[in-house]
């Protein structure tokens, strides 16, 4: 008897885990608690007159 190499089944996108990181505005970067070095630039670039920002990925919002 042979035994086929069965793949595993699939999971619908829903029910996949998808890592990644939040996206937070400069507001969430001031008063955050522990500060990093990329939060800190965005939210002194967005200080400026008439700067547009959508947000920076931020570490320790880690999404599992």
């Amino acid at each position: 008897m042979v035994k086929s190499k069965g793949k595993k089944p699939s999971q619908a996108k829903s029910e996949k885990m998808h890592k990644g990181m939040r996206l937070v505005t400069s507001q969430v970067c001031e008063v955050c608690k522990t500060p990093c070095a990329r939060g800190m630039a965005y939210a002194a670039r967005m200080r400026e007159p008439g700067a547009v920002g959508k947000g920076v990925p931020c570490i320790l919002t880690k999404v599992n």
